[in-house]
């Protein structure tokens, strides 16, 4: 059977699937030793792991789906894959569906930020036209070739405009064609209820370490109405690897949270912070046409 089959029929069935989130193989594999269901490309942790950089759109479309083909290529679980913003406008969103097919992952996920896009939990956000990624979310849903590859969506808009734009974000893109609603950084346990409530189609929560969302068990998420359940991949494959304890069994997604300096969204950008990747993202736009050069310390 197919990855994409075996996931949509995962998706169909009652309860919850806890996917924790894999940056590169050898995690992967953890992930499935431990006896989950599926696993969770994390796009911060390819980042982190494969370039070294914070979440920032630095990778492209060629490297992000060759790293998800990696994953899919070693474990028997069906592989979920960030695909960031989607790597352009509708034409490239198509390709980037065809790609990542070609790669072997069960589905992807794309978001409605402005390009270059941030990490979900990380302040200063933008995020395109709702009816500009309701034309994505319907080139996604129909060019797939494969009808059982699942498109999520994924709206930043809580952080951005509001709750309820979020939430109405969401309702729009499940009737554009969108398989799931990835409806990142609720900030408390009653929006997610909302949430779970008001948006009319499956549900995937992002639980991150040092993020905005509370971290739940995973019998409460079903209760609370969620379908899917992503457990953050970087630190928690890092803190898998070196102590053995990658989360116990899918049952209530237990797992141990990591506590390290480097632990969440922040953990890979440069002493200074956000604020310093903006002041020189600023100054390269500045002075382009000057041909004057512009030190980025956090690409070395």
């Amino acid at each position: 059977m197919r990855a994409t089959t075996r996931l949509r029929q995962m998706l169909n069935a009652p309860g919850i699937i806890v996917a924790p989130g894999a940056y590169d193989g050898f995690s992967a594999r953890l992930i499935e030793a431990a006896g989950f269901q599926a696993v969770y490309m994390t796009g911060a942790g390819t980042a982190a792991s494969h370039l070294g950089q914070p979440d920032l759109g630095l990778a492209t479309l060629t490297e992000m789906a060759n790293h998800a083909g990696h994953l899919a290529s070693c474990v028997s679980l069906p592989v979920v894959a960030d695909a960031d913003t989607g790597y352009g406008n509708v034409l490239n969103v198509v390709r980037t569906v065809r790609e990542y097919e070609k790669a072997g992952v069960a589905g992807l996920h794309i978001e409605d930020q402005v390009a270059p896009k941030k990490c979900g939990h990380i302040a200063g956000k933008q995020v395109i036209p709702t009816e500009e990624f309701c034309d994505k979310i319907r080139a996604a849903s129909e060019y797939r070739t494969d009808p059982d590859f699942v498109i999520i969506a994924r709206t930043d808009a809580r952080a951005v405009t509001s709750l309820d734009d979020a939430i109405d974000r969401g309702n729009r893109y499940a009737q554009a064609g969108a398989d799931l609603i990835f409806f990142e950084a609720p900030q408390t346990e009653d929006e997610i209820r909302r949430v779970a409530r008001e948006i009319k189609a499956p549900l995937l929560a992002n639980m991150v370490i040092g993020g905005k969302t509370p971290a739940i068990p995973g019998a409460r998420a079903r209760a609370d109405g969620l379908q899917d359940g992503d457990l953050p991949g970087g630190v928690h494959g890092r803190r898998g690897a070196r102590d053995g304890e990658v989360a116990r069994v899918p049952e209530g997604a237990r797992h141990r949270l990591a506590t390290w300096p480097g632990a969440g969204p922040d953990g890979y950008l440069p002493p200074g912070g956000l604020r310093l990747v903006a002041r020189h993202r600023g100054k390269v736009r500045r002075t382009l046409m000057s041909r004057r050069r512009v030190e980025m310390p956090w690409l070395g």
